[in-house]
């Protein structure tokens, strides 16, 4: 018996103990996380996951915190199955390296790229990657792609920077921790740099 992918979804959730939705959320995938790939990393064992993409992309997707990668290698297949070609274009990035973004278009030349100074983004804590739309060669800064690619990464469980109202910022997906589910942006990032300086586990 042949199976669609929101029965299969449903499957897994059921046999996880994880809400049935259909939908494979931060929990669905703290859950299969948990269960099949960090027992294997903690006994030192080669991990099977999703295969990787092309270079670029895994040199970035190789800083994100091991929970993230296999949904960011998800979205960069995804989109080419649906006919379109992305890559990750940036990842993690250190506090210092936020601070020199922050700092275009204030006290450094360049335009204003950020408004998060280190420690106030995502990026600094290995939860969220960026992704760029191409067509062949060329990259595009925009497109109605970034729009079909948003949908996607929602589809897989990702929050989704299009979906933001101070600063729209379609290229951007990051996955949020189970235990921020019901916190605002502004107490996740809070929570995020306690367990940075007490050197906790985000997933945790």
């Amino acid at each position: 018996m042949s199976l669609t992918i929101d029965e299969m979804i449903r499957a897994v959730q059921r046999k996880l103990g994880t809400e049935v939705d259909g939908r494979p959320g931060n929990e669905t995938w703290g859950a299969i996380y948990a269960a099949l790939v960090k027992p294997r990393i903690d006994k030192g064992e080669p991990q099977d996951g999703i295969e990787p993409v092309d270079p670029r992309s895994e040199s970035h997707i190789a800083t994100l915190l091991p929970e993230v990668r296999p949904i960011a290698r998800a979205l960069v297949q995804k989109a080419a199955q649906n006919g379109i070609r992305t890559k990750v274009i940036s990842a993690l990035r250190t506090f210092e390296e936020q601070d020199a973004l922050f700092a275009q278009g204030r006290s450094a030349p360049g335009p204003r790229v950020t408004n998060a100074r280190g420690g106030f983004s995502n990026h600094n804590f290995g939860i969220a990657f960026d992704i760029g739309v191409f067509e062949g060669s060329k990259y595009l800064t925009k497109s109605p792609k970034y729009k079909a690619v948003g949908a996607l990464g929602m589809d897989l469980g990702l929050e989704w920077g299009g979906n933001w109202k101070s600063l729209v910022d379609e290229p951007h997906f990051q996955l949020r921790p189970a235990w921020a589910r019901e916190l605002t942006e502004r107490e996740m990032l809070a929570g995020l740099r306690e367990r940075h300086a007490s050197g906790g586990a985000v997933f945790a």
